[in-house]
């Protein structure tokens, strides 16, 4: 393929009529200030936006566009360049066509860029053009930290064959730099990856043969690498280290925290350490404090879910609950709720464990039994602050419950999470935990129950075919439109790591404290409770919330089938 041309990008933008002759004049000004690049100044400003520019040149150098998004890039031919000169070079090889090679370039007008990638691979090059923004997203999908991982724990293996004198040097603690200890480099490439393959959990399993580490993403778990079991121990012991623990401590369970900064922003680090039978199982939730909180209307609750909660939530007192299991994303249905309540004009206290969420204009304390610094001690001193709206991270004893439902009585609103099965099974729940009939009938103003379900990826979403069980299982839920619905499922491609999901939301289902259900449950009646709930729901059930996603070609009645063999089981 010839060599580019050069190309002024300021009067190609002008030809094209994407840009005035004053704007440019004011780029250029600004250009010349700034020393920055001229095309992406330009897109930062919005005057164009980046694939227009993209799309200019290519017509220019009558090369071909691509929007990279929805493609699949083949890793052996992507690493026919290394890492570091694909991002230098912004550029990544697309296909091999045997005699040359097709190439992703985001500026085909830098010829020396052009002229190194010949260098580097030897071949002929034909260029097409894709917008920056999307390569370097494809880049970090396609130069997985996999490899880099592995080679670091080999490293470390061999690290150990030395004398236990330099143990301090491997965990960063003697003379070599804690960057260069090769723990902390290996710690750190682990944080990298899960933060870049949105994980929310980082498992490292002492096993027999190997240590396994894992990361779960939207929900379930993947295996990372495995490594030589004999890191186990400097892994555990640097962890250890880094959240405060007792390094000497071997036999028990320890629970901490700690604070990573990365590349990709900065993470808060809740470890949970468990004594197994090859060595310390060692879990990590990560809380990504550049995650940001949801609204509540971005939460996919159905209309007549969200105008109940938020009739609930604008009450000054009683109590509302959101249940579920653990990482059903209770927490963030509650701050979602908080970020609206939280105005100048309220005080707003919370009592957690842990603090995973910080919104500025919030009391919030950390819940520590080491310390005795209970819930219920923590409630009981909150009460005395003068707050008028209060959050229990959960309730989880009769006193907890007792404090908070009293608190709700006095003209407190107190928003809370328990941990049961459903919406309907919660007051009751209440009513086996000891809390008396009346606290619950008065006090208690909504319950809403919730899971997650993965989303399907929109790269790779293509119509699917249900399988005979999940045919039969569909007729139950939507009978004869099971066969005029349409329904999708992910191929799997790089966005998503092959899954064919990105991403989870949630499903729902509610029921307010109607005068005929305060009237049951302050009589004491489960039954006559039950049976008026049901008919207040009219079916709106977890179940039902999470076919009705699969009907709008959001998520796959695999996911709903999922989600329905978890009420079953529970």
């Amino acid at each position: 393929m010839a060599r580019p041309e050069r190309v002024r990008l300021g009067d190609l933008l002008i030809q094209e009529g994407l840009l005035t002759s004053e704007q440019l004049t004011q780029a250029l000004e600004e250009q010349r200030r700034t020393g920055r690049k001229l095309g992406r100044m330009i897109v930062d400003n919005g005057l164009v936006t980046e694939e227009q520019v993209s799309k200019a040149l290519a017509k220019q150098l009558r090369m071909p566009f691509m929007d990279v998004g929805a493609r699949t890039l083949r890793p052996e031919l992507v690493k026919l360049l290394p890492e570091v000169q694909a991002r230098r070079l912004r550029s990544a090889v697309l296909e091999d066509t045997g005699v040359s090679y097709k190439v992703m370039m985001a500026d085909p007008t830098d010829i020396n860029a052009y002229d190194e990638l010949g260098r580097l691979l030897k071949r002929d090059i034909e260029v097409v053009v894709v917008t920056e923004t999307k390569l370097l997203a494809a880049i970090d999908r396609s130069y997985q930290r996999t490899d880099q991982i592995a080679g670091l724990a080999k490293e470390l293996t061999s690290e150990l064959s030395v004398t236990e004198g330099r143990l301090g040097d491997m965990l960063g603690l003697g003379n070599v730099s804690t960057e260069d200890a090769p723990v902390v480099k290996l710690l750190s490439s682990v944080f990298e990856e899960a933060l870049r393959v949105r994980a929310s959990d980082i498992h490292i399993e002492p096993q027999e043969r190997s240590l396994r580490i894992r990361f779960r993403i939207d929900g379930v778990l993947h295996v990372q690498t495995e490594a030589d079991p004999k890191i186990a121990n400097a892994v555990a012991l640097r962890l250890k280290l880094m959240s405060g623990l007792d390094i000497s401590e071997k036999r028990l369970p320890q629970d901490g925290r700690f604070h990573v900064k990365l590349s990709h922003g900065a993470v808060d680090v809740r470890i949970s350490t468990l004594p197994a039978q090859y060595g310390e199982s060692v879990v990590m939730r990560l809380l990504n404090q550049n995650a940001g909180l949801l609204e509540l209307q971005k939460l996919n609750l159905p209309p007549a879910m969200l105008e109940a909660l938020e009739r609930a939530i604008a009450k000054p007192s009683g109590m509302v609950l959101v249940t579920g299991p653990t990482g059903s994303g209770k927490t963030t249905t509650l701050y979602a709720a908080l970020n609206q309540l939280n105005t100048t004009d309220r005080k707003i206290l919370t009592a957690e464990d842990p603090v995973e969420y910080r919104l500025p204009g919030l009391n919030q304390v950390q819940v520590q039994e080491k310390i005795d610094l209970s819930f219920d001690r923590v409630l009981r001193a909150a009460l005395r602050q003068d707050p008028d709206i209060v959050l229990i991270g959960e309730m989880r004893d009769q006193k907890t419950a007792e404090i908070g439902m009293r608190a709700a009585m006095t003209g407190h609103l107190v928003l809370s999470t328990l941990h049961t099965n459903d919406a309907l099974s919660t007051p009751i729940r209440l009513l086996d935990m000891g809390v008396p009939a009346y606290m619950v009938a008065l006090s208690l103003q909504l319950v809403l129950a919730q899971r997650l379900v993965r989303v399907i990826c929109p790269s790779c979403k293509e119509p699917y075919t249900l399988l005979p069980k999940e045919v039969a299982w569909t007729r139950a839920e939507l009978g004869d439109a099971t066969e005029s619905t349409p329904f999708y499922k992910g191929r799997g491609c790089g966005s998503c790591n092959h899954t064919g999901y990105s991403g989870r939301t949630g499903v729902y289902e509610f029921v307010e404290m109607t005068q005929e259900l305060v009237e049951a449950i302050n009589h004491g009646e489960p039954s006559a409770f039950t049976k008026a709930a049901k008919r207040q729901m009219a079916g709106n059930t977890l179940r039902r919330d999470a076919v009705r996603l699969a009907i709008e070609g959001r998520s796959t009645i695999e996911e709903a089938m999922r989600i329905s063999n978890q009420l079953d089981e529970s």
